[in-house]
Parts: C-alpha cells; structure tokens; sequence
C-alpha cells in the first residue's frame, strides 16, 4: 500500500501493489489493510513477515501525500501485528518515513508501533 503520487514516480512493478490516492485517512485505509492482508498471507503463507511502519503515511507528513492521523497509524500498526500473532508468522518491524514538521508526531508514531509489539507479543504472554 503506497501513495499512487509519490515519490518514486515510475515504481517498480511488485505482485501486489495497492495505490492509494492522496490524502486517503484512515478509515479508507485500514478497510483496504483489513480487506487485503489476511488474504494475502493466507494466499503466500510466507515464513516470515518484514513490516515497514512507516510513518509518512501522517497527514502532518511534508513529504508523505496521505492523510493517516497518529490514532490511524496505531491502528494500522495492531492490525498488521495482531495478525502477524494470531497467524504465528514471525515479524521482522523496521521504521521509515517521518518527515512531520513537529518531530513529537514521528516519535509518537514510531514509539506506538513498539509499544504495540510489546504489549502484543510480550506483555500479553505473560498475563
């Protein structure tokens, strides 16, 4: 899932590609994301998962074109790690993007994603 406008104009071709138009907010998004992942892990079963959570998916991104607010990025982030869990794939999480004037949104942003892994594949085992 990727801004159809964004940089880099001519993308590479991949077997999946998902364009979203700019200033798409969450509820638009995360009805793709939850309309579109579990089938495709079902589909390729793969044995691992490398998740890039990026954060120029913000609406306060400068150099990001879609309209995601912080609470829709959190959103996203549990999605795709709850099914990650619940499908017992492993899940490889890097940050990317970020490019907010205010720094405290991209911190935020990104600090979520790893509370989120925390609280997901730590916390809840323990309880």
């Amino acid at each position: 899932m990727h801004g159809a406008k964004n940089y880099p104009f001519r993308k590479q071709v991949s077997d999946l590609d998902i364009e979203l138009d700019n200033d798409t907010g969450d509820v638009e998004y995360l009805q793709l994301l939850e309309a579109t992942l579990p089938r495709l892990i079902s589909d390729v079963a793969p044995d691992m998962i490398f998740y890039q959570s990026a954060v120029d998916v913000l609406a306060t991104d400068k150099l990001g074109k879609l309209g995601l607010t912080i609470e829709g990025c959190k959103a996203r982030d549990e999605y795709v790690l709850r099914q990650s869990k619940a499908a017992k794939i492993p899940i490889a999480i890097v940050m990317g993007g970020g490019y907010s004037e205010d720094i405290d949104d991209v911190v935020e942003a990104h600090c979520n994603t790893f509370r989120l892994a925390q609280q997901i594949f730590f916390n809840e085992i323990t309880k």
